[in-house]
């Protein structure tokens, strides 16, 4: 199988965080690659271990976002794709366009990716592109399988990619749900996929000499209107400083009338 992950590289969000002049400061900052882009990228590992295949792993950011495919190298992708950002507008449609566009040349079986970036807390990008590319996506799965496809399934698809299918337990907002689409296809994973494993040694040794490719956003050949910006970000604020905690007197009634009018007039819940 051909597996494309998607990967981002934010910044960690357990770490200490300033905003400086309205964006992250990010000198002093720790950068990791997206906690479910690992998910994804070590369901992708299992899978290749399971069927076969390679596993490549793509990001679009800056050149520090090669940290973040390195590490995934030594984790077991096979090979890895920097789509550089420059000239690409900070706007997840524009990024979901240049990413598409790049996904088509690798030709996919199976295109995995986190549920959302934790630094954002967005999560279309990823199926902005599979929209684009008109692939079907199964969201926040917690256990994949690749079987052949069912005989509804392949006629729905015409005859799908090999006679294949992800079977995708997904968490939804009703509980679980078991669902059938034909390849090729996305998946994003939630967590509790799986447990991500750590790079080896010989991991990291050997991630030195695998391919590391790069892609420029001209070189992609995007049209005006793909690069148009549809989103735009009015300010970014980092939140209140934690107030200290507050000991209320009384008895168990004027406790709670008290936490309730606090509630009310200062935390402003209702």
């Amino acid at each position: 199988m051909n597996l494309v992950v998607l990967l981002k590289q934010t910044f960690d969000t357990e770490e200490k965080i300033e905003i400086e002049n309205g964006a992250v400061a990010e000198d002093g900052a720790k950068f990791i690659i997206n906690p479910y882009d690992e998910y994804a990228l070590e369901e992708a590992l299992r899978l290749r271990e399971a069927h076969g295949g390679t596993v490549t792993v793509l990001s679009c950011g800056p050149e520090r976002a090669a940290e973040a495919l390195r590490t995934a190298l030594a984790m077991g992708a096979d090979e890895a794709v920097l789509l550089e950002e420059d000239g690409l507008p900070d706007d997840g449609g524009a990024v979901a366009a240049a990413i598409a566009t790049a996904v088509v040349r690798l030709r996919p079986d199976l295109l995995l990716a986190g549920l959302f970036a934790v630094d954002t807390g967005a999560g279309s990008v990823a199926l902005q592109a599979a929209e684009a590319l008109g692939l079907p996506h199964a969201a926040a799965a917690l256990k994949l399988e690749i079987r052949d496809a069912s005989a509804a399934a392949a006629d729905a698809d015409g005859g799908g990619s090999g006679g294949l299918a992800a079977v995708v337990q997904r968490d939804t907002e009703w509980g679980l749900e078991t669902v059938e689409i034909p390849l090729p296809a996305l998946v994003t994973a939630q967590q509790g996929l799986n447990e991500p494993r750590y790079p080896s040694l010989p991991g990291i040794m050997k991630a030195k000499r695998k391919p590391l490719q790069r892609l420029s956003a001209a070189e992609l050949g995007l049209a005006e209107a793909e690069l148009a910006p549809r989103t735009g970000r009015i300010a970014l604020q980092a939140p209140p400083a934690r107030a200290a905690g507050r000991r209320l007197a009384g008895t168990p009634a004027e406790q709670a009338a008290e936490l309730a009018r606090l509630l009310q007039s200062e935390a402003k819940l209702f």
